[in-house]
């Protein structure tokens, strides 16, 4: 899909394919604007998404032509559950980043998350995981992909790559993604990443392991190495982290299997509190020599796609308590609380959490139109 500039919610969705069949009695844009606004307001179910646009209809008839009302909560229903993820997912982060500009050499967080009772078993439906990506700075939710019921992350987060645009971005996975085929896709995309590195590479965790190990005893005097460290406080923690990234040496078991493979880095944390000293060592490969203080900041930063996605999503959106199942619904549905997010988040005229962004969204709508556009 090629990127629009224009804000304009419709100019995005020109080649969203309509599911229904018949003459529909409502513009598909209607429905895809409205549920989004609801959804920023604090809608969590399509039930709420008819009533806020019954009791906003005067506003929405601002910009959509509501000759033919508002739709049904059932017809919303229908209408998400057909519509294709992958298209509709395509025409959200265009519109998004036409409202807020990636910027180069962002941080992208790859991880997934499992939609916890989007499970029916009347179907024998299982719940969905869903492989996400994340823009660390920006905050922006750049797309997501729903992995295979008899698959996982592995073969989920090549489909999630097709649909980003990386080119110059540095992304982070954790150690289920760390797979040649996933190094090689993501430098095709002339971008670099740092994946973590644990035991199910064998050969190359364990060659990395007693490297730093080895040179940890005489502090990297034989090697080139840049080390950072940094500590931190508050309550009653105290963590102390350590970061270490040296070329990838000529004899590292496995190294050449490893598209573009330029470094290797190891990050440590010490962390007393309550009386106990826990100490972690985590180790990764990079397809770019970046100094130890860059390489901590993208280590870091993977984390966020944990506490200010996922965690936003179950706490904010209540997504892990919705039990919208039916056909796609829970997949788009799930791209609307994300889209929502990113909007809500990248808004910077109301200093408050998120939660309450949708609640002044709702009952503002001067601040529900600054949110839409970017103003």
């Amino acid at each position: 899909m090629s990127r629009v500039k224009s804000s304009r919610i419709k100019d995005h969705f020109q080649e969203l394919t309509d599911p229904r069949r018949r003459e529909p009695v409502y513009p598909l844009i209607n429905i895809v604007t409205i549920a989004i606004c609801a959804v920023i307001c604090g809608a969590d179910d399509f039930v709420s998404i008819a009533e806020w646009g019954r009791l906003r209809r005067d506003w929405l008839g601002k910009f959509l032509d509501l000759s033919a009302g508002i739709p049904s909560h059932d017809r919303f229903n229908a209408v998400l559950a057909a519509l294709k993820p992958a298209e509709f997912e395509r025409c959200l982060l265009s519109w998004i980043s036409a409202l807020h500009e990636i910027s180069d050499g962002q941080v992208v967080a790859i991880d997934g998350k499992t939609l916890r009772r989007s499970f029916d078993a009347a179907s024998s439906k299982s719940a969905i995981h869903m492989v996400s990506a994340w823009a660390t700075a920006n905050c922006i939710s750049l797309g997501q992909v729903v992995v295979d019921d008899k698959s996982n992350e592995i073969t989920a987060i090549p489909k999630l790559l097709e649909m980003l645009e990386l080119s110059g971005c540095l992304v982070t996975i954790d150690a289920m993604g760390c797979q040649t085929e996933i190094a090689a896709a993501i430098v095709a995309q002339q971008a670099d990443y740092v994946l973590a590195v644990k035991g199910n590479q064998p050969t190359l965790h364990e060659g990395i392991m007693a490297y730093f190990g080895d040179h940890l005893e005489d502090d990297f005097a034989r090697v080139k190495a840049s080390v950072h460290h940094t500590k931190e406080s508050g309550h009653g923690r105290k963590e102390v982290r350590e970061y270490y990234v040296c070329p990838v040496p000529e004899n590292l078991p496995d190294r050449a299997r490893w598209s573009r493979l330029k470094a290797i880095g190891m990050a440590v944390t010490v962390a007393t509190g309550g009386g106990r000293e826990t100490c972690e060592a985590r180790y990764y490969i990079l397809s770019k020599r970046l100094s130890a203080r860059r390489f901590g900041q993208a280590v870091r930063g993977h984390w966020s796609i944990e506490n200010c996605l996922h965690w936003q999503l179950d706490v904010t959106f209540q997504e892990d308590q919705s039990r919208i199942r039916k056909g796609h619904a829970d997949v788009n549905f799930s791209s609307l609380r994300r889209t929502a997010l990113s909007l809500l988040k990248n808004n910077k005229t109301l200093k408050v959490g998120v939660k309450n962004k949708r609640l002044a969204a709702g009952w503002s709508e001067d601040y529900l139109a600054q949110v839409l556009f970017g103003s």
